[in-house]
């Protein structure tokens, strides 16, 4: 059975039993009574009801919206008014006290017809705060669980794309072309650019699989990049490419930047067109800033090279390392394609 099905089904089941427990609890299960006909049974029902509303709001909405970003005092607010409002409803919509159809509430728990154990354990008793805690505390779980299994996936896949990615034969055998032409004319710039060629390939093989890096060594890696590209640009005036501020005690993840300014001179090249790379980066605060801007030209791009999806799956580890202290605008329109991105390094 396909994941997507499967879970489709658990989760169905899993409604289906927790909606049950109001239903084979109730003193009136094993009568010939209509349990539909009894308020009491109806506010039970109403409750656990409640409760599985906010056990999937909490686990699509409030913890990944409000906990994960670290917005503890929004999160824990909402929690507490979602009790409240689970508490308050039931008791709104079906009063103790009302009578329905001669079944009188005291068979309910009072002296005459006291309330079985497994009733008292089980029914929330208008929102208890044990079963809320419960819901609660499974919602919370099952979601951590998940994420740090989707964090420990996309790590590994991330490790394995950076590789691909930044030693790719593209990348390579344009260097080495331009290379290769800087050797025939004996150009001094030759030993400079292979030794800046060895210390990316070197920063990618030692650096790419730590969680975190010194940024000085992820700055010189983007300037090298940027260097060894300029081999290939016939007018520089076109290229834009600032640092400002000081890396010094900043650490970054590795390789979590460079895709988006590949990605700019991947589509943002063309000499037959009027072409325009800036790219910008700010290290003067504490945040690291990143301005990445080119014209849309026209490039033809092999399927198999095009890094549409290394964009999306950049973004996605962004959400994972820097969840709430991150922020990434992309702008692609029919003239430029501009990205935006802010990390908070402290």
């Amino acid at each position: 059975m396909p994941y997507k099905l499967r879970s489709i089904v658990l989760h169905i089941l899993g409604i289906f039993a927790f909606l049950s427990i109001p239903v084979l609890t109730s003193p009136d299960f094993s009568s010939n009574r209509d349990m539909l006909m009894v308020s009491e049974f109806r506010k039970d029902f109403f409750s656990y009801f409640l409760l599985l509303l906010f056990f999937y709001a909490n686990f699509y909405y409030f913890i990944p919206r409000f906990y994960f970003p670290k917005k503890l005092f929004l999160y824990f607010s909402v929690i507490f008014i979602s009790y409240a409002i689970i508490v308050g409803l039931p008791d709104f919509f079906f009063p103790s006290g009302f009578h329905d159809m001669g079944s009188p509430m005291m068979q309910h728990g009072t002296d005459d017809h006291p309330m079985p154990p497994n009733q008292m354990f089980f029914m929330p008793q208008g929102g208890s705060l044990f079963q809320f805690l419960l819901v609660l505390s499974l919602s919370f779980l099952i979601k951590i669980n998940i994420q740090l299994t989707e964090i420990n996936s996309e790590k590994l896949k991330a490790e394995v794309s950076y590789l691909k990615a930044q030693i790719n034969p593209h990348f390579l055998f344009n260097t080495l072309n331009s290379l290769y032409a800087l050797t025939i004319q004996k150009s001094d710039a030759a030993p400079d650019a292979v030794l800046k060629l060895s210390n990316m390939m070197r920063y990618v093989v030692s650096e790419s699989s730590n969680d975190f890096v010194p940024l000085e060594k992820e700055i010189n890696y983007i300037k090298d990049y940027v260097d060894l590209q300029r081999l290939r640009i016939s007018d520089e005036s076109n290229l834009e490419f600032t640092v400002t501020g000081s890396a010094k005690g900043k650490r970054i993840a590795p390789l979590v930047v460079i895709p988006f300014i590949e990605n700019a001179f991947k589509y943002g090249i063309n000499s037959e067109e009027n072409w325009h790379i800036a790219i910008a980066i700010d290290l003067s605060g504490d945040d690291f800033l990143l301005d990445v801007k080119n014209n849309q030209v026209h490039v033809h791009i092999p399927e198999e090279e095009a890094s549409e999806q290394g964009i999306e799956n950049t973004a996605k580890r962004l959400e994972f390392i820097y969840p709430g202290e991150h922020e990434l605008q992309i702008n692609d329109n029919k003239d430029h394609f501009h990205v935006h991105l802010k990390i908070k390094l402290s």
